[in-house]
Order: structure tokens, then C-alpha cells, then sequence
């Protein structure tokens, strides 16, 4: 079952009215499009393209709706979920699930390689499917921007795969600080030791093994010869032919906690170092600094993101784990991470209480989104939010490979000083796989 967007008559938008206390215009707008997708207790027909590893843990997640159809590359892997779904109707290929399964489908899960996340989302999207993708929401930068406009224009139940987000730390994190318990926020340091990076082309040649249909794997990327363990299924992320390093992996996790409790949005600057460029893999560690500017009463913020082997062993004289997120502000600052905080200096909040919760506690990150497909209830990851974080995270590998400062025009999706950024905010693809 699908369905497009529909303007509203005058009685619906009041009955939704009384319904959207609290409700961005976003989650409002996509939520009229989905309400009349199922009854509440009616199951959802789902489509889930990528069937092992981070896409194995959403299955589990959404396994108690109809899954009615799978999609692999990998045929071992394709196999394992047939036997467990043996009613699901087997596909290679994704474009020939979404084209042939029409009206069969409510919705998809999209949990591939980074490359493959647009072309699959847009698909979907413009087939008038609801879409869950995991993080980050796309390859690239123009990537993101289409992704999260088609379904603003579609009115399409979205979520990215931040699962954290659902998590009740966050929500406290950011009523403190949105409730000025620092005082002005206008520096964070963002950071995580962990290292998808480095490398060289392998220098010979194999055969893909007959369980891998290397030709679909590749997808929209160029052509290139299979490598045993370089590519499938897992050292993708350090090549940004297919992922974009630590930043691509983890920056959605991690710089998600500032966006939301700062209302960011759009860079102006981004600039990044590290070790010298390399022209196929991702480094094991850089540093991405990011100027946002003022948004209403709040005032400009630096961000700056490390990874790898290059995070920092303190900040402000204050010793630091391995990954998390310091806020500085005004009065004091703020260390968070998924599942704790604690404030800085010490001495100074010895009394502090938090605010009374005013962020609803999340039924959970899959079950947000999968209500909304039934209800049009709005879901805290979607696209549109989801977008713009993905694409501040993408700027700051651009801005490595690039190698300048860049100046950033949102509305343009131009890096205004460095015309040679083109070709990494948007790209070319092989034909068949186009995104437009």
C-alpha cells in the first residue's frame, strides 16, 4: 500500500492541529501524508534491502511486521533470512524489488554500504515508500539535500539510523543545556578514538566467489576488481569510494547530541587536517572544525570534530575518555556520551539539579518510525533533520580532501571559494544506478 501527498481540506488540518502540540512542521506535514497508510493494529508490509551484519540487528528490530520481500548481494547471507522468512520473496538487485513490488510494499529498510544508501533511498522514495536508512543518510552531500527533499515532498514516514538518539541520556543532555545550566554555548569538542581509515589499492587481480554478485555490490561506484577482505563486507567504510572514514561512521552518533540541543543546522566554515590526503582510503585520524552561525538569542558555535589517532587526551585541563562530547559554555561546561554527563569544574555544580524532563521518553527508535508509517505521527530522526546533520558531517571529509578552509553557501550547496569541491558534494555514477 502506498500513498502520495495530499494537501489537506480545512477540517483535517484542524483535527491535526489540535494533535501537533510540540510537533515540528516537518513531522506534521509528513504525518497527514502517512495517516492513512494502516490501522493500528494492521501489520506493516516491509522490504528489507541488506540482510546481515548492522542490517541483521534492524531486522530484529521491525520482525514482528510482514516482511515480504529481502535483497542481497551476498547469496549466503541472502540465504540465512530466507530460512528464517520463507514466505519473503528473494531479490539480488534492489531496483528490481522496488520497481517489481509496487503496491506489495509499505516500506523499506535500507542497511547497505554508504554508496548504495541514496540510490536505494531515492527509489524507494519516489515510489511513494516509507524509508528507514541507516547513517549516515548518504554518500554525499547533494546526496542528503534530495534525500531529505523527496521526502518532504512525498510526505513519507523517515527515519535515519541514529539509534542513540531514542536513548533517555540525550534527552537529558539537551534539557540542561537548552535550559542554559552552562550558561551561552559556544564552543563543543566532539570525539571518538576509533579508526576506519587507511590503506592501498590491492595490486592483484581476483575472481569474486560465486555467493557475491560483485557487479551489484559495486553498484553505483566504478568499476573495479573484487579484493578478498578489502571491500565485503566490512572494510568498506575506509574507502571513499564506498564510506567516508570515522567521520562518515561516527559523526552522525556523536554529533548528533549538539545539533540538538543547539539547533544547528548549516555550517559557514569547515576546515580539516590530518595526514596527507590519499586519494583512495581515509585517514586513521583527523580533525574537522566547523563555524555555525547564530540561531535566534543563541550565539555562534565552534564544533570540532577528532578521530582516530588524533583525539585529544584532554580538554581544558580536564582528562577525557576515549569518545563523547564536551559543551562549553559561559558558566561552566558539560561532558556527555551515550549513556552519562558530568559537569565542569566540579565544584561549581556540587548542588546542581536538573530541569523536570520535558523531551517525551522515545517508544523507541524503529517503533517511532514504524508508527508513523501507520499514523503519520511525526519521528524525532527524520530526514529532514537527519539531512542537514548528514550533511555537516560529509563537509568535514570534503574539506579534508579538499584541503582549504571551506566557505559554505547552504542554499547553493557550493563551496564558495573552492569550485574543486564540486565533484565531492556531488558525484558521477555508473549508468543505470543515477540519482536525480
Amino acid at each position: 500500500m502506498s500513498h502520495q501527498f495530499k494537501a489537506p481540506n480545512r477540517r483535517q488540518v484542524i483535527k491535526a492541529a489540535g494533535a501537533a502540540v510540540a510537533v515540528s512542521s516537518v513531522g506534521y506535514w509528513s504525518g497527514l501524508a502517512a495517516a492513512q497508510s494502516k490501522s493500528p493494529n494492521e501489520k506493516l508490509n516491509l522490504a528489507c534491502i541488506g540482510t546481515a551484519n548492522r542490517a541483521l540487528d534492524n531486522i530484529k528490530e521491525v520482525l514482528h511486521e510482514n516482511i515480504v520481500a529481502l535483497c542481497d548481494v551476498d547469496k549466503n547471507y541472502l540465504d540465512q533470512r530466507l530460512g528464517q522468512f520463507k514466505e519473503a520473496r528473494p531479490y539480488r538487485d534492489y531496483r528490481e524489488l522496488i520497481d517489481k513490488e509496487g503496491d506489495k510494499i509499505d516500506a523499506v529498510v535500507v542497511a547497505v554500504a554508504d554508496h548504495h544508501h541514496a540510490p536505494a533511498t531515492v527509489r524507494a522514495s519516489k515510489a511513494g515508500k516509507h524509508v528507514y536508512c541507516e547513517k549516515p543518510l548518504s554518500h554525499t552531500v547533494g546526496e542528503a539535500r534530495l534525500v531529505a527533499k523527496l521526502a518532504k515532498e512525498k510526505g513519507l514516514a523517515t527515519q535515519m539510523g541514529t539509534q542513540i538518539h531514542a536513548g533517555e541520556n540525550y534527552r537529558r543532555v539537551v534539557e540542561m543545556i537548552q535550559s542554559g545550566a552552562i550558561g551561552d554555548v559556544h564552543e563543543v569538542h566532539v570525539w571518538i578514538g576509533k579508526a576506519w581509515g587507511g590503506g592501498d589499492l590491492p595490486t592483484e587481480t581476483e575472481k569474486a566467489p560465486e555467493y557475491l554478485d560483485w557487479n551489484l555490490w559495486l553498484g553505483p561506484a566504478a568499476e573495479r576488481p573484487f579484493a578478498k577482505g578489502r571491500y565485503h563486507p566490512a572494510q568498506w567504510r575506509r574507502w571513499w569510494a564506498f564510506g567516508s572514514g570515522t567521520l562518515g561512521d561516527m559523526g552522525c552518533h556523536y554529533m548528533d547530541l549538539p545539533f540538538w540541543a543547539l539547533e544547528l543546522t548549516h555550517p559557514t566554515t569547515i576546515e580539516s587536517e590530518g595526514p596527507p590526503v590519499h586519494a583512495e582510503t581515509a585517514p586513521e585520524g583527523m580533525v574537522a572544525r566547523y563555524e555555525f552561525p547564530a540561531r535566534g538569542n543563541k550565539p555562534p558555535v565552534k564544533l570540532t570534530w577528532y578521530d582516530g589517532n588524533m583525539i585529544p587526551k584532554t580538554l581544558y585541563e580536564q582528562k577525557m575518555p576515549g569518545a563523547g562530547v564536551l559543551f562549553v559554555g559561559s558558566t561552566g561546561m558539560m561532558f556527555a556520551d551515550y549513556d552519562k554527563y558530568r559537569f565542569f569544574p566540579t565544584e561549581k555544580f556540587s548542588g546542581y539539579k536538573p530541569p523536570a524532563p520535558t523531551i517525551p521518553r522515545s517508544i523507541g527508535h524503529h517503533k517511532e518510525w514504524l508508527k508513523a508509517c501507520r499514523d503519520g505521527s511525526p519521528t524525532t530522526c527524520n530526514f529532514q533533520y537527519s539531512g542537514g546533520l548528514s550533511e555537516s558531517v560529509l563537509l568535514g571529509t570534503v574539506a579534508y580532501r579538499v584541503g582549504k578552509k571551506l566557505q559554505w553557501d547552504a542554499e547553493q550547496l557550493k563551496a564558495t571559494n573552492a569550485p574543486e569541491a564540486d565533484k565531492m558534494i556531488n558525484k558521477s555514477y555508473r549508468a543505470g544506478w543515477e540519482v536525480s
